[in-house]
This record gives structure tokens, C-alpha cells and sequence, in this order.
């Protein structure tokens, strides 16, 4: 239909005419409209003959008390969604103009099946034509847009009841990436030098032009401000840029001057935070480099040899056979050499630098764990982050003085009393009494100022964070982080990157926000009435169902692993993206490195839970996909249900064996069954099938055995699975074992039950995951979430002289509540729970051997569910020996995989007596060497007889059998 424009003075038969057309074509939210029958054949002709699009009878002022939400989807461009209503309204979609609103009047349809499957979460709402072309609606998305419910009735006095303001994430995606070569296959997205190359040979001459290229639909007008490594504007670096309106990206070129410049986007967009257009200066979403702090994008040629430290793209990169072999070590960079004593620059403290030193305590550890199998280095994340100054000037060091703490932050409560200018933080963290609450205030204190961060607070997805760096401005940081790498490499190891892009730091007009200035309230993720963007995740919820935050994410993870070199992603709180989105990026990945490895947190929780809006990319969900998920049933059985509490054990802390004094037998026995078989499963790969026993002629396959409400095996491969039992979140395992553990248990027996746990993940099918410093029984005393509490509670000890256990209360924000408890633990323990350094030596040495024993052999690293069917079984499946699991691994079934043995028992003894495991078929079995031959001398008494195994108090012993 053709479409015009009415204005409020209207003639005498334009308003019959539009009182005709609101009969005809307005609606009730009961979908029912008025018969043509009623209506005169002439007049219907003409209004077949007027446009939908009119001058709303309606001013701002008449809608601004009304009640309002943010209800209302516009889906493609002709169709638009509303919660169904008993109400009889008709209903006007309204776009905001100069002088007032264009209208156009909606009309119910049936909601096409394909869109309902395509947005779940809205399939019961009622569905209106929305009668705008394409180019219409592309206008359209410009303004303001809001729904109208009218009170029903003919005539002119019609009356507003409410308003819905629009949701318009769908039609973009609609209008702009289901096409071809429209914005989703833009490949340059950003800024990007190209190098025009005119003549040949030694005549040549090279010159530079710079693209940049701004996806931003909805924004009015766009330009590009160039400014000089003194970070000033550049004279006549303004650039406007053109919108192409098939993919709605700005563009334009400029000439050399504009490579390596600094650069920010002027926009001029409509934000339905302030309900007005603004005029925003906005960093690029594709920034590739940054100056310090983020405040500007730099343009930059990541294939530049500047921005590479020497022999780059020389460097070997270390290769793993199958999937299943990976065995990953997470680090925080910071962590890392934040503790260290022995660096040759002290500026390298807490630094990617001092991931290149030799002799260093953490390096040299890192070295020995390479030796033994240890192949991946997990980063938590290392992109650009929000919170943490990275001008050394501003921000505060452990080591820093009293005096610069009370010139940056003066309202503290240190410095409203007298204090002594040159006392480090350190050093007066370390004289307050540690039952007290002083060390826990001010750490709290500082947090907010501190150079501390975990960094799941991302700004920018595609740069490396500055505060990590000696030098944070621009290319220096680039080059840097790129060292570190080329280092972890040459050590052996590969490498993994924590990424975050299921929130953001901020959105709106917050100052870190970026994605939701450029195209606002399509980035994330936004509640169906409300509108307000969601934060189960903690923060401002992306939306990966979106095409082009999907694009965004994907295009990010391709510059990562081809630019940088990064051979794996860890992806945080995965289940709240799509599973087919997750696939198609693993795809676009391997163009460029063809064995990246994903995993992540499959946890099925917030608003799109149980696959409500999309197919999550959960733990149920991924099965089959080899795209780890992290188990929680195995980490479970081992350490106990739950946090911060001492009401439930787990296997590994004495559940049943060791009971403590909150423990009831016959409730436990029935704990410890069903703990002990969901052990089973995680020992056996997590798989859905994996056939655990028999139970009246039944067989119970991993799915059988219940995790809550959920079945405890999901997998339906080994690499789906991701084996753990303490990493970054909540405590550490030690801290946890001591909540938990019966207060009589002596400091050696908490030890080995320590080195027990981390056993069930080393000994394992699936994929064990590391959190550095477990090996040490790392300690944050007590702290639940230490993601902002900086040093003092995040230390890790290299020398392996201190585990940091007890220094202080954990921060009252986050666990005042359990102060009650670490008090009375702490009494109860007497001290049993203080390791010194010979126990923190004798752990370290038990682990280093267990991860030996692990790469020894491929049996334990079995790579398929065949294979784990057929080789792994479980031999005491009726629990009548307490403490005692034995698992059987059988190179004789299925096809081999180890040359040099045939058999392999290994038996998890966790009670407090030796115990020896009748079995007729014991010859040919022996010790490990490993074992043997290593430091622990009570696993050495471990005795293979004609009967049967004998195996010490919790100790994990493994027995094989050579191939004769």
C-alpha cells in the first residue's frame, strides 16, 4: 500500500477517512476486528486507497503519565508482538518525530509457527502486522518508538491508556543480517590499515589508507575523531561517514594520517535510557589497541612486526594428540608473581613480563609441572578490563606506602587517625592480630582503588587488558602480552584464554559502556516486560542470540587464536549463549587453528534457563559437541554440597569415614551411596551410558543416578567433560576442607585427604582442571569470592614456604555472615589445620607424581565412551568395605591403547584402617613405579597378594599389570 502522511488538520473526509481506517484496521488485543460486511463497499475503496502511515492524533504530553512497559517486540518488519490482553484496546505503533508521532495502526494476526520457535520466551503473546516496507522500517528504528493502547470505540475522541515501549533487537537482526552481504558477512569491521602497493620490485611505492567501519543502524549520524599520540585532536580529523543502508555500517577512508592515530566515534542516536537522541563519544567495540585506561581506540596492523615481539611468528607452538590429553592449570596473571621474591625487575611484579622469567619460584614450578604432563596454562581473563586504573600513579600496590594510599583515597579510616607515611600496606596487614576484623576493613577498603581485579568485567573483548602491562599505552601492551605467550609456548605449554562474552562491564549511558551507546538495547539481553537488561549473570547480560553480538563474539575469538596465537577458550557462564552459536564460532575458529579446544560453565540457570529463550550451550545440551562443560556432580561427591557450611561432607573430606560432629549415620550412609556412585560416574567420563552395576536384574546406566533434579552423567564423550574440584569461584579447597572436616583429624591426615581429592580428578576419564596453587593447599582463608580483595588474600607462595591459610577474616561483604563458623572451626581444629613447609614440599612432590602417573599412560585418557565402556569398571559397587572405591581399567577389552600394560587397578582407600580388597585374579600385578619409587612412604606399604590388594588409610594406590 502507498504511503502518505496526515497532519492534525485534517480535512473533513480525511478524518472520515481515518475514522473508517481506525475502524477497519485498529485492533483489539483479542485480535477481533470489524466485519467489512459493515462498512459501504465505496468507502472501503477508499481506504484501500489511503496509506497505514498517519500523524498521530496523540502529542507527548498526552502519553507522558500513562502507564508504561516494555512489552512490545518488533520482530521483522511486519510483525510486532504484544502480551496478550483482556482488555479491548486497539493499538498504534507510534514514531517519535519533530512536531509529534508518525502512527501506523496495528492489525492481529496468528503468530507465524517459525518465529515462535525462533523467540520461545514470546510464543504466547498475540502477534499484529506491522504495514511498513523494509526502508520504512529501517527509518523508523531511528526514533523513539513506542505502542499505544486506545481505549475501543468509532470516532475521533478515542483515548490512550497505556504505552509500550519497543523492543527492537528482532527486527534489526531481521532487517540487516538475513540477507546476503549484508552486515553479519562485513568482514572489516573497526578500523583496518590497508597497504596500497603501486609498481613492482624495488620501485614500489606502498602508501596507507585506513578504513574504518562502524556497525550502528539505528544511529542518525556518525564520525570519526582522530587524535595524536598526545591523545589531542588532530586538525581536520574529523571524518563524517556515510551509512550503507543494506547493512547499516558507517564508513569511511582516510588517508595516512589516520594509521596508528588514536581514534573515538562521534554518534548521534536515539537512547531509550534518557528517551532522547544523544550526542555520544564512544570508543570502537572492535578496538584492536588502546591507550591507557581505554579512553581511546588505536588504529594498528596486527601483523605489523611492531606490534610483535622478535622471532613471533617463528615460534613453536606445542601440539596435544587427542583432546582428551590436555590437562589445564588456571592462572591468574596477577597471582601469578604478585608474591614473587625472586624476579629480575621488580616492575615485572603481577605483569605478562613475568611469565618470560628463568629463574623465578613460579616459573621454575612450571617448568617441573611441564615435566611431568602439564600442557595448558588457562588465563583468566586477560582482555581489556573495567576496573582496575592501569596508571600506576593512580592505583594502589600491596607495597605501596601509607602515604600514597592516603593521597589517592583520604577518606579511609587509616588515615583519619595518625599513621606512619612510609609503612607499606603490606607490612601493616601483617600486624593486626588475625582473629580480628582490621585486616578484612581495610582490604575492603581499598579494593575499589587497588590494582586488583579477576576481570569478568570486560570492556573491550579484543585487546589485551593494560594493567597487566609495564607499558599500558597502545602498541607497548600489544607486544607484551604477545611475549607472554611466546614464552608459555616455549615452555611447553599451550594456551588458554578466560573470556566473558556473556555481560558487560556497564551499558546505557554508563561511562564504560560501548555496545549499548553504538545500537542501544540490542547488544544485550533484555527482560520481555520491562525492558531492563538482565543480570543473572552478575552484570549487564549480552544477547549471543543476536546475530551480530554473536558476530562480534566470534569475530574476536578468530583475531585471539590467528593473531595471538591462543590455542583454547574458556568460556564463563556459557549456558547463557546459544548452542548452535558456540558451534558456529568453534567453526570459524578452527579456519585459523585447527585443535582449539573449547570449554566452559554449562550451568542452566537466570532468564533463559531450561532452554527458554534459545538451546543453551549447557551441560545437557553439549553432550556429543566436545565443547567441555565443567562437572559439578564429581566436584560434589568429592568435597560436599554446598559452601561455607559444616552440615555435609563429601567423600574426599570424610564423609561417613571422618564424620564430624553434625553428621547422622543413617542419613550419611545414604549420602555416601549415592555420593560414591556419582563418583563412579565422574570417574568414568560423566557418560550418560556408562553401565555402573545391576540392581534386580536392572542395569543402571550414569543417567540413573540423580543430581538433584538433574541426571548425574551427561556425557556422551570424554572431552565433553571438565573434572575439578576447586577453582577461581568460592573457596579453595583446603579452606573448604576445613569447614567441613572433624575437628580430630591430625594435620599429615589432612594432607594426604587434600592430595586424595585432587586424585579422583587426576585419575579420572574426561579432563582434569587445575586451580593453581591446589598442589600447595592453597589458601584464602576462608574468602568465598576473592575476584576484588586483592593481594593479601590472593597469594600463592612458589617457594612453597606458606599456604596463607588464617591470615585474617574473610571481607565482611562477603562472608561476615560466616564469621560465626570460621570462628568456631578455627578453635575446634586446634591448630591441626596449619600446615608448614615440609607438608606444602611433601604435597607438591604427591601431586607432581600423580600427574606423572596420569600422562603415563593413555588409559587414563581414554577418548571415546566406546572405550570407556569397554575398559573401565568398577569392582565394589555394593559399598560393604567403608572407604573403599575400585575401579578396574582393562587394556585387554576393546581395542588397545597402551603398548606396555594390560591392566591397571586403582583403589581409592578414604577410611582410617588399611583395607585390603579380595580378588582372585591378582597375578602379575605390582606397584606403580611411580609409586614405588616416589616420596610417599605410607603408599609404599601398599602389597598385591594371591588374595588380593592391601591399600593404606587414604591413600589412592595404583596397581598394573605389564603386558608379558
Amino acid at each position: 500500500m502507498k504511503m502518505s502522511f496526515f497532519s492534525r488538520s485534517h480535512s473533513s473526509l480525511s478524518r472520515a477517512i481515518y475514522a473508517v481506517l481506525s475502524t477497519t484496521i485498529l485492533v483489539s488485543a483479542c485480535g477481533e476486528t470489524s466485519k467489512p460486511s459493515q462498512l459501504s463497499q465505496p468507502i472501503i475503496n477508499t481506504v484501500n486507497k489511503v496509506t497505514a502511515v498517519a500523524a498521530s492524533l496523540f502529542k507527548a504530553s498526552d502519553l507522558a503519565n500513562l502507564p508504561s512497559d516494555s512489552s512490545a517486540h518488533w520482530l521483522t518488519s511486519q510483525l510486532l508482538v504484544l502480551p496478550k490482553s483482556r482488555n479491548n484496546y486497539q493499538y498504534q505503533l507510534l514514531s517519535k518525530k519533530s512536531a509529534g508521532f508518525n502512527a501506523i495502526d496495528l492489525l492481529a494476526v496468528s503468530f507465524p509457527d517459525k518465529l515462535a520457535k525462533e523467540f520461545p520466551h514470546l510464543a504466547d503473546f498475540q502477534a499484529y502486522k506491522v504495514q511498513l516496507t523494509p526502508e520504512q522500517s529501517k527509518r523508523w528504528l531511528k526514533q523513539q518508538l513506542m505502542v499505544v493502547a486506545i481505549e475501543a470505540g468509532l470516532g475521533l475522541s478515542k483515548q490512550a491508556k497505556k504505552i509500550a515501549y519497543v523492543q527492537t533487537g528482532g527486527v534489526i537482526d531481521a532487517l540487516y543480517t538475513q540477507g546476503d552481504n549484508d552486515a553479519d558477512e562485513v568482514a572489516d569491521l573497526g578500523a583496518t590499515i590497508i597497504n596500497n602497493r603501486q609498481g613492482e620490485g624495488v620501485s614500489a611505492v606502498v602508501s596507507k589508507t585506513v578504513s574504518f567501519k562502524l556497525w550502528a543502524p539505528t544511529a542518525q549520524a556518525v564520525a570519526v575523531q582522530l587524535f595524536d599520540d598526545n591523545l589531542q585532536a588532530i586538525s581536520g580529523g574529523r571524518l563524517e561517514m556515510v551509512e550503507d543502508s543494506h547493512t547499516g555500517v558507517w564508513q569511511v577512508l582516510s588517508d595516512k594520517q589516520a594509521s596508528y592515530a588514536y581514534y573515538k566515534y562521534q554518534l548521534s542516536v536515539y537512547h531509550p535510557v534518557s528517551q532522547k537522541v544523544e550526542t555520544l563519544s564512544v570508543t570502537d567495540p572492535y578496538s584492536l589497541s588502546l591507550s591507557v585506561n581505554s579512553e581511546y581506540s588505536q588504529v594498528v596492523d596486527l601483523n605489523d612486526a611492531i606490534t610483535q615481539p622478535e622471532n613471533w611468528l617463528n615460534q613453536s607452538i606445542p601440539t596435544v594428540k587427542n583432546v582428551e590429553d590436555n590437562v589445564f592449570y588456571e592462572v591468574h596473571i596477577r597471582d601469578f608473581s604478585a608474591n614473587e621474591q625472586r624476579l629480575s625487575n621488580p616492575k615485572f611484579k603481577g605483569k605478562y613480563k613475568a611469565f618470560s622469567e628463568t629463574n623465578s619460584n613460579g616459573v621454575q614450578h612450571l617448568k617441573t609441572l611441564q615435566a611431568a604432563g602439564l600442557n595448558n596454562i588457562h588465563l583468566l581473563p586477560t582482555f581489556d578490563m573495567a576496573t582496575v586504573n592501569e596508571d600506576a600513579s593512580k592505583h594502589l600496590d600491596i607495597d605501596d606506602n601509607l602515604a600514597k594510599v592516603c593521597a589517592i583515597t583520604a577518606n579511609i579510616s587509616i588515615c583519619q587517625q595518625a599513621y606512619n607515611a612510609e609503612q607499606s600496606i603490606k607490612s601493616l596487614l601483617q600486624s593486626y592480630a588475625v582473629a580480628g576484623e582490621q585486616a578484612q576493613q581495610l582490604v575492603s577498603e581499598l579494593r575499589q582503588v587497588d590494582n586488583y581485579n579477576w576481570g569478568y568485567d570486560p570492556f573491550h573483548y579484543t585487546v589485551p587488558e593494560g594493567s597487566y602491562a609495564v607499558n599500558a599505552q597502545g602498541v607497548a601492551r600489544l607486544v607484551e602480552f604477545r611475549e607472554m605467550i611466546q614464552s608459555l609456548h616455549g615452555l611447553g605449554f599451550r594456551v588458554i584464554m578466560d573470556v566473558v562474552y556473556n555481560h558487560t562491564h556497564q551499558a546505557g549511558l554508563a561511562t564504560n559502556a560501548v555496545l549499548d551507546k553504538i545500537v542501544p538495547h540490542y547488544y544485550h539481553r533484555l527482560d520481555p516486560i520491562t525492558g531492563a537488561i538482565e543480570q543473572s549473570t552478575c552484570c549487564d547480560n549480552t544477547a549471543t542470540e543476536r546475530v551480530m553480538m554473536a558476530k562480534l563474539m566470534t569475530d574476536s575469538l578468530v583475531v585471539w587464536a590467528r593473531d595471538y596465537k591462543i590455542d583454547g577458550f574458556r568460556f564463563d557462564l556459557m549456558g547463557h549463549q546459544p548452542k548452535d552459536v558456540m558451534l558456529a564460532a568453534r567453526a570459524a575458529v578452527r579456519q585459523v587453528d585447527s585443535d582449539t579446544y573449547f570449554y566452559g560453565e554449562g550451568w542452566n540457570f537466570g532468564e533463559v534457563a531450561n532452554n527458554k529463550q534459545f538451546v543453551q550451550a549447557s551441560q545437557l545440551e553439549l553432550a556429543g559437541s566436545e565443547i567441555g562443560t565443567f562437572s559439578d556432580r564429581l566436584r560434589d561427591a568429592v568435597r560436599g554440597g554446598g559452601n561455607n557450611t559444616r552440615d555435609s561432607q563429601g567423600i574426599g573430606n570424610g564423609l561417613l569415614t571422618f564424620p564430624n560432629e553434625k553428621q547422622h549415620k543413617e542419613k550419611n550412609r545414604r549420602a555416601y551411596v549415592l555420593r560414591m556412585d556419582q563418583l563412579r560416574i565422574g570417574l568414568a567420563g560423566n557418560l550418560v551410558n556408562f553401565p555402573l552395576k545391576v540392581i534386580n536384574g536392572k542395569k543402571v546406566l550414569g543417567k540413573d543416578i540423580p543430581y538433584g533434579d538433574q541426571p548425574t552423567g551427561y556425557a556422551l564423550d570424554p572431552a565433553d567433560t571438565i573434572n575439578y574440584v576447586s577453582k577461581h569461584d568460592n573457596q579453595t579447597l583446603w579452606d573448604n576442607s576445613q569447614y567441613r572436616l572433624a575437628f580430630d583429624v591430625s594435620t599429615d591426615d589432612r594432607v594426604r585427604m587434600h592430595l586424595q581429592s585432587l586424585a579422583f580428578i587426576l585419575f579420572a576419564q574426561g579432563i582434569p582442571f587445575i586451580h593453581m596453587g591446589s598442589e600447595f593447599m592453597r589458601s584464602k582463608s576462608f574468602l568465598r569470592d576473592s575476584y576484588d580483595y586483592g593481594d593479601w588474600f590472593n597469594r600463592v607462595d612458589f617457594s612453597k614456604q606458606d599456604n596463607f591459610y588464617n591470615i585474617g577474616l574473610p571481607p565482611a561483604e562477603k562472608d561476615k555472615a560466616n564469621w560465626p563458623l570460621i570462628k568456631q572451626v578455627l578453635a575446634g581444629h586446634q591448630g591441626r589445620d596449619q600446615v608448614n613447609a615440609k607438608h606444602i614440599e611433601f604435597s607438591s612432590n604427591i601431586f607432581t607424581e600423580m600427574l606423572t602417573l596420569r600422562m603415563s599412560s593413555p588409559l587414563f585418557r581414554l577418548t571415546s565412551s566406546a572405550a570407556i565402556i569397554d575398559k573401565v569398571t568398577f569392582l565394589n559397587t555394593d559399598n560393604e568395605q567403608l572407604g573403599l572405591l575400585v575401579m578396574k581399567i582393562d587394556d585387554s577389552q576393546g581395542e588397545s591403547v597402551d603398548a606396555k600394560l594390560s591392566s591397571m587397578m586403582v583403589i581409592f582407600n578414604t577410611s582410617d584402617k588399611r583395607q585390603t580388597f579380595a580378588y582372585g585374579s591378582t597375578q602379575g600385578y605390582q606397584l606403580h613405579p611411580i609409586q614405588k619409587n616416589g616420596v610417599d612412604e605410607v603408599v609404599k606399604q601398599s602389597k598385591v597378594t594371591a588374595t588380593g590388594f592391601t591399600v593404606p588409610a587414604l591413600s589412592s594406590v595404583v596397581f598394573v599389570k605389564l603386558r608379558g
